[in-house]
């Protein structure tokens, strides 16, 4: 039997995060439309960008998320350490996409098959990001926190909630970008955002099965319980 690689949780959070956002903003540049988790804070932004220019993709993220913890706290009645802890994460991870989307815009070339790439490397990424993500115990964004903490509370299924998430969330994408730009103009969610709602979660499951069985996930640190509360 072939023995498994150390990898730490807290190395995973780092490459979770790094990844995530480099898959984003890959996304982006590719302009087939966005996840449905983000196209709601990319739809944000690109109307609040025309007027507020300091209003990145990355900040419209966390701004979003903030107040998505606000709303979860006043639903669950309290608010937990590791809500502060998740919004972290989300500034951390906003910072971390601006820059990648400074970095991603230098690469050359704008036609169809550098737009492909770019979407193809960008769900990879981004499901590969998830997954190393799912072996931190590092809070992670609000939008993985929500689900996990609302299936918790009501007893349902987390698989069945995340799907219902997702599709609440793209329809928000679409709602945005119809009160935004109009009904003749589709802005962050396109048929990109159909392919990815399709494939993620069986690409995020399909890529977590193949790290777990080279690598085995343990904390380098002795921080677990820190952010357990």
């Amino acid at each position: 039997m072939k023995r498994k690689k150390i990898f730490y949780a807290e190395l995973a959070y780092v490459a979770g995060i790094a990844l995530l956002a480099l898959g984003t903003a890959l996304m982006e540049r590719a302009d087939y439309g966005m996840s449905m988790v983000v196209a709601p804070a990319y739809i944000v932004h690109l109307k609040l960008v025309q007027l507020l220019p300091w209003f990145s993709f990355g900040v419209a993220e966390f701004a979003l998320q903030g107040l998505l913890l606000v709303a979860l706290s006043l639903w669950m009645g309290r608010f937990k350490r590791s809500y502060l802890f998740a919004f972290a994460t989300a500034v951390l991870y906003g910072a971390v996409l601006d820059l990648c989307i400074s970095i991603v815009a230098l690469l050359p070339g704008t036609g169809m098959t550098m737009r492909l790439v770019c979407y193809v490397l960008g769900l990879l990424f981004c499901a590969t990001g998830v997954a190393l993500l799912f072996h931190s115990y590092i809070p992670p964004e609000a939008y993985e926190l929500v689900v996990k903490e609302i299936a918790a509370r009501q007893r349902w299924d987390v698989g069945r909630v995340k799907t219902a998430y997702d599709c609440i969330s793209c329809a928000v994408g679409i709602a945005l970008s119809f009160a935004f730009f109009g009904w003749g103009q589709f802005e962050g969610v396109k048929v990109g955002t159909i392919l990815c709602a399709l494939v993620n979660g069986s690409l995020i499951g399909g890529i977590d099965r193949r790290l777990t069985s080279s690598l085995e996930f343990r904390d380098g640190l002795k921080l677990r319980s820190l952010f357990e509360k």
